[in-house]
């Protein structure tokens, strides 16, 4: 069992980091030997899938900007089927970069979270 956690920021916290999150919560108690579709090994070099510690998320919605990642990842406009029950993660969401701005489909239906980026 290993003593160190799998410690994962997720920058974009949309539809595949929902998927991720729950899937990591879901699985967090698997066997070994358990078959898991999707998942082609519950322990590698050592690490379960519950090793894996979420500690912040990054975005730009500001649906998901100020919340924990265990709520960002149900915001609009994600839509993914929620199958698994997430814990409060002490992983905030902070406000990521927008140099380049917001692409013309994205701009059309959130909105950028005000203030500076997070560092």
């Amino acid at each position: 069992m290993a003593t160190k956690k799998v410690r994962v920021a997720i920058i974009g916290v949309g539809n595949c980091a929902s998927s991720l999150v729950q899937g990591v919560q879901f699985y967090k108690n698997a066997r070994d030997d358990q078959v898991i579709p999707g998942i082609m090994h519950t322990r590698i070099a050592g690490y379960h899938v519950r090793d894996i510690e979420f500690t912040i998320g990054i975005d730009v919605n500001a649906s998901k900007v100020g919340k924990d990642l265990s709520q960002a990842i149900f915001a609009e406009p994600n839509n993914t089927y929620k199958f698994a029950q997430v814990p409060h993660l002490n992983a905030p969401v902070v406000r990521g970069m927008t140099h380049d701005g917001l692409g013309k489909y994205l701009a059309g239906i959130i909105e950028k979270a005000p203030g500076p980026t997070a560092d």
